[in-house]
């Protein structure tokens, strides 16, 4: 395992039902391996009932795994001092809403031993931060969904933790919410802070994320950069005047696949990095290359390929 990542998994399993009379076994996540460098947004993708929430639960020492091991911030799951250095928002989150946002926030400071000066001064800045800071004297009960995410939010930043941990942070959060959460999200990063970010909200992911991982049935079936796991399926249209054999043999010889429609060529590329490529060949073959336009697949497409692949 590496001591440099701010997550590493190595063949984690977890299975349900396998020693108790008369239940079916279940195996919810599936020698799962997977690493997080340190100071990245992370984002952790797939279907509903892929092993996500099992995983972060593993993480975070709530449900011991059946076999394998994970590392937070180098140091074995489970960690009394690591745990004090993660922040953490759930999916199905329930505060105490007789509380104010202050108080909601004084005592998840009181929970990480904080002096009482200090909780105030981080309860007030992580308010800032997800715009709540008029609202602190306000009692949860009186929070919209939205509000009471964000202030979810603050709760997980409350520690300025080296991780933070966000199950579905954006699911309740209109477009100007999801906007803020996302400058939040740069924000953490840019100071250092690992995000370990599990969204369904493709869009946001895309837009948020330096690398993904997509797991399916408990395993990781795709991971890399959003850049290059995108790269590997770009549309080029190319409208080129004297669509000789040899410009047709230069555009095919690039492409996975080749169609023509209007006088227009439709090439589809192994590696969206050759698009420079196919504009010189086509060049080089004695076209004249009036227009070339590109189109990668979006993330969202990308996830729906690899979930419905047998």
């Amino acid at each position: 395992m590496s001591t440099d990542a701010a997550i590493d998994i190595q063949d984690l399993r977890k299975e349900y039902g396998a020693t108790l009379p008369g239940r079916t076994r279940f195996v919810a996540v599936d020698d799962l391996s997977l690493t997080v460098p340190r100071g990245q947004v992370f984002g952790f993708l797939g279907p509903n009932g892929a092993g996500k929430t099992t995983t972060i639960n593993m993480l975070l020492g709530n449900v011991f795994p059946t076999s394998g091991g994970a590392k937070i911030l180098g140091v074995p799951v489970g960690d009394r001092k690591v745990r004090a250095r993660i922040g953490f928002l759930p999916e199905k989150f329930q505060f105490h809403d007789y509380l104010t946002a202050e108080e909601f926030l004084d005592l998840h400071g009181r929970l990480y031993g904080m002096p009482r000066a200090l909780r105030r001064k981080r309860a007030h800045e992580a308010l800032d931060r997800v715009g709540l800071l008029a609202r602190r004297r306000s009692r949860l009960r009186e929070f919209s969904k939205g509000m009471q995410q964000r202030v979810g939010l603050a709760q997980a930043i409350l520690n300025e933790p080296d991780l933070v941990i966000l199950d579905e942070p954006t699911s309740a959060l209109d477009p100007i919410g999801r906007r803020a959460v996302r400058d939040l999200i740069h924000s953490l990063k840019e100071s250092g802070t690992t995000v370990f970010l599990n969204s369904h909200l493709l869009s946001e992911i895309e837009m948020t994320c330096d690398e993904v991982a997509i797991i399916k049935a408990g395993k990781v079936v795709r991971q890399g950069s959003i850049d290059d796991l995108l790269a590997d399926h770009t549309a080029v249209e190319i409208r080129v005047d004297d669509y000789t054999p040899a410009v047709r043999d230069a555009i095919a010889g690039l492409s996975v696949a080749v169609s023509l429609g209007d006088g227009l060529v439709t090439a589809t590329l192994a590696d969206g990095r050759d698009v420079p490529d196919i504009a010189a060949a086509v060049v080089a073959a004695g076209g004249r290359l009036r227009e070339l336009t590109t189109r990668r697949d979006s993330l969202e497409e990308l996830f729906i390929r690899v979930v419905e692949e047998e």
